[in-house]
């Protein structure tokens, strides 16, 4: 996977290298290094806690893109639990995937578990901003 993320960006596709945070569209990809300033840096951020392997998160993912295209005041940031766990395990809360935390101001708000419609992800996303 991380072979064709480097081809793209050096084809200059879809995916480009930005201070430490590889952007694909527009959610943005944390790591265990990257993660508390990306939560801490920005006033709405919906985190996905994620795997490869699992089949909802792949359904899940092109409705985040959507959202995040639309509503702007939010950042969208995917989470891979099995490449960077260390943040998920220091949270402690994340029993299944997909996992979904809001966070407003730095401070975890909501949180969403298994995939759900993209309206009762916008109207969560809403409620904070």
């Amino acid at each position: 996977m991380l072979q064709i993320w480097k081809k793209n960006i050096q084809n200059h596709s879809w995916l480009f290298l930005k201070k430490h945070y590889l952007v694909s569209m527009a959610t943005i990809t944390s790591t265990d290094e990257t993660f508390k300033k990306l939560v801490s840096e920005n006033k709405l951020v919906l985190v996905d806690f994620w795997a490869s392997w699992c089949s909802p998160c792949k359904a899940l993912a092109p409705i985040l893109e959507e959202i995040s295209n639309e509503i702007k005041e939010c950042k969208i940031i995917k989470h891979d639990l099995d490449s960077e766990p260390n943040i998920p395990t220091s949270l402690g809360s994340i029993r299944s995937i997909p996992t979904l935390f809001l966070y407003k101001d730095g401070v975890h708000r909501e949180t969403i578990i298994g995939a759900q419609p993209k309206d009762k992800i916008i109207s969560l996303i809403k409620k904070h901003i």
